[in-house]
């Protein structure tokens, strides 16, 4: 969008908020599986004329069903940490056959989602000092949540 000639004298940060604004827009007209008058009216109270008005409207009813097939497919809950496990794993030589003597932690979460029950576990692999991040992160996390129930 930024490169488009005929929008080079638009200030690039009001053009960021305008593919916000327009974006969030049709996200939840599929959402909520919004029909056209729906649509027109809710754009016609932020003032749009009625040209683009019904341009937007004829361009989301061409992509409404793609749309609505890939908000299906993201689900509507986010994934659930059911378990941790994680294995200590010692590289003691490289691929040019030097030493190295580096420890790292191959950690995998296994995850559901409330939608669609199990999805495939997810794998990564960490120093020490990225572990202890991840930990200090993760306690921050658990005492801002405690906090919050709280009030």
């Amino acid at each position: 969008i930024l490169d488009d000639p005929d929008l080079k004298d638009i200030d690039p940060t009001v053009l960021k908020h305008c593919h916000a604004a327009a974006a969030t827009c049709i996200l939840e007209a599929g959402k909520h599986k919004a029909d056209i008058s729906a649509i027109s009216t809710c754009l016609e109270d932020c003032k749009l004329d009625k040209e683009r008005i019904e341009q937007f409207c004829t361009e989301y009813q061409k992509n409404k069903d793609a749309l609505e097939i890939l908000l299906g497919s993201i689900g509507r809950s986010p994934l659930h940490i059911t378990d941790v496990s994680w294995r200590l794993e010692y590289q003691i030589k490289n691929n040019q056959l030097h030493k190295t003597y580096q420890p790292s932690y191959l950690v995998t979460l296994n995850v559901e989602n409330s939608d669609s029950g199990s999805h495939p576990d997810v794998s990564f692999s960490c120093t020490m000092e990225q572990l202890q991040d991840l930990v200090g992160k993760l306690k921050d996390a658990a005492k801002s949540l405690d906090r919050a129930t709280q009030m």
